[in-house]
């Protein structure tokens, strides 16, 4: 049976810091690049009836370290943008609103959880209508990617938060019975 790969791109500066990047396009650092090569001998495993990526030069530049061919950019694979939280670390956010959660409050002048999970929602079902043919691969962004998992087994783009994707790790979205399940999460996988 087929499935949807979710690729989270390799790591850059910002995620190793841990600063929220959306629309900074930032390249992969030494170790991302390892990263996403690294995941090149598991998806050659694969046929891969359409590649999407994010139109991020990190996530694209991670589908070409791993031997995957985009068939298309899509603007909604787009990490959250972040707005005025760009560039910043959720301690730093904290220090001026100790309340504040990307998952339940969105960002001052970017998105909310609704708006993502919207968007995550379209490529999904875009992803979906490949799947008679073979795999189909996501090359994107950890809370973009988060949200696309909770999305897939039916849960608010907020149920995103309990899904950890760390950098250059695979995820797999498939069905059982029917109905769709996540059939791997946060998978590292080393050269």
């Amino acid at each position: 049976m087929a499935e949807i790969v979710l690729i989270r791109h390799g790591e850059t500066a910002w995620s190793a810091s841990g600063q929220h990047t959306s629309v900074t396009d930032l390249p992969l650092t030494e170790r991302g690049e390892r990263q996403a090569s690294d995941l090149a001998t598991t998806l050659a495993r694969r046929r891969f009836t359409a590649v999407y990526s994010s139109p991020r030069i990190r996530a694209q530049r991670t589908a070409q370290l791993a031997g995957l061919t985009v068939t298309a950019l899509d603007d909604d694979l787009a990490e959250w943008n972040y707005g005025d939280y760009e560039g910043r670390t959720t301690a730093d956010i904290h220090t001026e609103a100790p309340d504040w959660d990307l998952w339940t409050d969105g960002a001052p002048g970017g998105e909310k959880p609704a708006e993502v999970g919207a968007r995550l929602d379209r490529v999904l079902q875009r992803a979906r209508e490949h799947l008679c043919d073979g795999d189909v691969a996501l090359v994107a962004h950890g809370h973009a990617l988060r949200v696309a998992g909770a999305r897939w087994i039916g849960l608010a783009a907020a149920c995103g938060g309990l899904l950890k994707l760390d950098t250059g790790t695979l995820s797999t979205l498939g069905f059982e019975h029917g109905r769709p399940v996540i059939t791997s999460w946060n998978a590292t996988v080393t050269g």
